[in-house]
């Protein structure tokens, strides 16, 4: 448990205050509507990258051996992108991005790894609202218990 160097001096933020600052609701909230903003804008369909991408596949549907080595490829591609971030995942760095970005390649071409991919969405969002829950219950607990200590003190 930290201790403030000077317990009489009420210019220090006490850590309901630095939560606030320092990532609290405030600021992880605007962040998360910023990133489910951009994540919207860029599954959009009208984009150009996308467009582009469409087209390509449609050529290579015409033409059936390129089409197999074509699925071949996105497999094995996709396939070692997860298999990398899932063992990524407990270590630093950015392990479930790789994961979804294989899934993403996969789901190009196989139904099952979209399905996969939103269910993985899905529970990352609840894990997530639990997360954001659990973090605001220990700091209002904290800041209920140093209340309850300066009031005894």
């Amino acid at each position: 448990m930290h201790h403030d160097p000077r317990p009489g001096d009420s210019s220090l933020p006490t850590s309901a205050e630095q939560a606030a600052v320092w990532g609290g609701e405030h600021l992880s909230d605007d962040l998360e509507r910023t990133v489910r903003a951009e994540i919207a804008d860029a599954e959009r369909e009208d984009r150009p990258l996308r467009r582009t991408l469409r087209r390509v596949r449609a050529w290579v549907s015409r033409h059936p051996r390129l089409e197999h080595a074509y699925r071949l490829t996105v497999g094995v591609f996709g396939g070692m992108l997860t298999l990398v971030g899932l063992v990524m995942v407990p270590l630093p760095g950015p392990g479930w991005l790789v994961v979804f970005l294989g899934l993403a390649v996969l789901g190009t071409e196989f139904h099952w790894a979209r399905r996969v991919a939103t269910w993985l969405k899905r529970q990352l969002d609840r894990f997530w609202t639990w997360w954001k829950a659990r973090r605001a219950r220990r700091v209002a607990s904290g800041a209920s218990t140093a209340g309850a200590q300066q009031s005894a003190a």
